[in-house]
């Protein structure tokens, strides 16, 4: 009993201690100072040995502007603990009275400490750095590096150099420590990332590049290689990446894996060209025969999506002949369900595109085969206007597998399904279920769906437009942008002012993108961005548009332009920070925004 009474009392007494803590902290965090010095100094009593309480005090004491029972606090605890990082403190306690010389005192005796035992630059740097006294900590490290080669701080030193803007001395170090500790290679690319996509500073992004290729230069070691692919990807710059990579590869033929990771990125960035040139490349150098058939799938499906080609026969042999060749296995169900895609969608054959999917479903299949194979059964279902057979087999795999992203997928095609049958109440649930998903791209389609059906029925009961709209965002999933740009054409005659016009305007300047009429799209964005200033497509109309001036209809000054817009006015915007970056860069200085 008295070991119970013990622990029931000694957890009492934690949970009392830990809102004194944050009692102290909600006090101090709203500036009344004297009962936080309060509570901070009665922690410290019950624990002398805390320095986090003593810093809190003291920084208590200055808030107050009581410097000098602040001094007197800090030489007390100096000369019981003998700890030398509370020199620092006590140089800095003069520097907010504006007396340098003092400051630059303590300061100096701290730095004597490494000198004399360069352990102590743990203390001692942590504290400068607190403090933003960069210089100093830098210091520090320096002297306890002198003293001891073996001690490495060229982390923590790159981050200080970024902070006081020497960016050539922080990208020495920052490679320096990739070079010597490989496991930081991640950590420290990462903050390169962060550099270049929060700053975007042209200067820094070819500081960065000529270090990595003069050290290409000096040495023949891959790493480097590695380091420059890694660089042009992040710049985007797919072909010089794959310059670099085969390079790679010709010294190291083993493994084409960075490659057909850097193919895939190049598709998902659409650099179609480059793209087919690493494809080309992957089908001259492997004999695998599943890569070979991941390239095919690949180039198959570029061919698919091109709006450049009308004829489709071409494809058709081509997905023939590569089932021929690989057989229908488990392993070659992607090109399967591109082919049920493809006879479906373009083809316009959803009979044979069903026949496909229903043989594959005999394979022996894992669940999310069995899933992937459900939902392109459901996809031409809904194609074909079957609205419940598709809900049925999206309810399928919602029930098989209810937390993972193809779940919240299928829940998600269930809900347009609602939407385009007309079934808005059933739909506008669903689609606010799934505003609060993990998967960002799937929760932010729900929402603008969402808004899309809630802000129409608001403004007309009827949901008159909504419906028209509805079958025009049907005509779009069904592969027919001639006779959904004819339906949304249709809307914007009968409802023009009305709520439906700046969503139906932006749809119509997507199709127009995806048919490469760029100017008649530009036309659109410009439509919502002259009349509609606060609809809710505003940056996309803005971000779109700046895309297609710096990418298809050259015309850097209207990109930036539309770049800038959205950067200055619509900072809430999920565009807000490749749109930034971009602006930057057609901008062309270092100036900070």
């Amino acid at each position: 009993m008295k070991k119970i009474f013990f622990l029931f009392s000694f957890f009492y007494s934690l949970i009392g201690f830990s809102q004194n803590d944050q009692l102290a902290m909600n006090y101090f965090e709203k500036g009344e100072f004297e009962k936080a010095l309060v509570s901070f100094q009665n922690l410290l009593a019950s624990q002398p040995g805390n320095g986090y309480y003593f810093q809190k005090s003291v920084e208590c004491y200055q808030q107050l502007k009581q410097y000098e029972v602040a001094e007197k606090a800090i030489v007390e605890r100096y000369n019981k603990f003998k700890q030398s990082y509370l020199l620092v403190e006590l140089g800095a306690n003069y520097q907010l009275q504006k007396n340098e010389s003092k400051a630059k005192k303590y300061f100096d005796q701290a730095l004597d400490k490494i000198k004399k035992s360069p352990s102590e630059v743990y203390g001692i740097a942590a504290i400068f750095e607190k403090k933003v006294l960069i210089d100093y900590a830098l210091q520090a490290y320096q002297i306890a590096i002198e003293i001891d080669p073996k001690m490495n701080f060229n982390f923590q030193m790159a981050v200080l150099y970024g902070q006081n803007g020497q960016t050539d001395q922080m990208i020495e170090m920052f490679l320096e420590e990739s070079y010597r500790n490989p496991q930081n290679l991640i950590l420290v690319q990462n903050q390169f990332t962060r550099f270049m996509t929060e700053n975007a500073d042209v200067k820094f992004k070819e500081s960065l590049r000529k270090a990595l290729l003069i050290r290409i230069q000096k040495s023949q070691e891959v790493f480097w290689n590695q380091y420059l692919s890694w660089f042009y990807v992040q710049q985007k710059e797919f072909g010089k990446a794959f310059i670099q990579e085969k390079a790679i590869y010709k010294r190291n033929p083993e493994s084409l894996y960075n490659i057909v990771n850097l193919v895939q990125i190049s598709i998902e960035e659409e650099d179609k060209e480059t793209a087919k040139e690493i494809l080309a490349f992957i089908l001259e150098n492997t004999k695998d025969a599943e890569l070979q058939m991941q390239a095919y799938y690949f180039l198959t499906e570029m061919k698919i999506n091109d709006p450049a080609i009308k004829d489709y026969s071409e494809i058709e042999k081509d997905l023939v002949s590569l089932l021929n060749q690989y057989g229908i296995t488990p392993y070659s169900l992607k090109l399967q369900l591109l082919k049920a895609h493809f006879n479906t969608f373009q083809m316009k054959n959803p009979t044979q595109g069903k026949s496909i999917l229903k043989t594959a479903l005999e394979l022996p299949l894992d669940e999310y085969q069995k899933a992937d194979v459900k939902m392109e059964l459901a996809d031409i279902f809904l194609f074909e206007e079957k609205f419940n057979q598709a809900s049925l087999y999206y309810s399928q795999i919602e029930e098989d597998l209810k937390n993972d992203v193809i779940g919240h997928e299928a829940t998600l095609k269930s809900a347009k399904t609602s939407y385009f049958k007309g079934d808005f109440v059933w739909a506008l649930k669903q689609f606010k279920e799934l505003k609060a998903v993990s998967s960002q791209l799937i929760a932010n389609d729900a929402l603008e769906y969402f808004l899309l059906i809630n802000d129409n029925t608001i403004a007309d009961s009827t949901q008159t437009a909504l419906k028209q709209f509805a079958r025009g965002d049907y005509l779009i999933y069904q592969n027919k942008p001639q006779e959904a740009l004819s339906q949304f054409q249709e809307i914007l005659k009968n409802f023009k002012g009305k709520e439906i016009e700046s969503v139906t305007l932006y749809r119509i300047g997507k199709i127009h993108e995806r048919l490469g009429d760029y100017q008649l799209a530009l036309s659109q964005y410009q439509q919502i961005i002259d009349l509609h200033p606060e609809d809710i497509h505003i940056d996309e109309a803005l971000f779109f548009s700046a895309e297609i001036y710096s990418k298809r209809v050259i015309d850097i000054e209207k990109a930036k332009s539309n770049y800038e817009k959205l950067v200055f006015h619509h900072q809430d915007s999920i565009y807000y920070v490749e749109a930034r970056k971009k602006y930057r860069e057609l901008r062309g200085d270092n100036k900070e925004l």
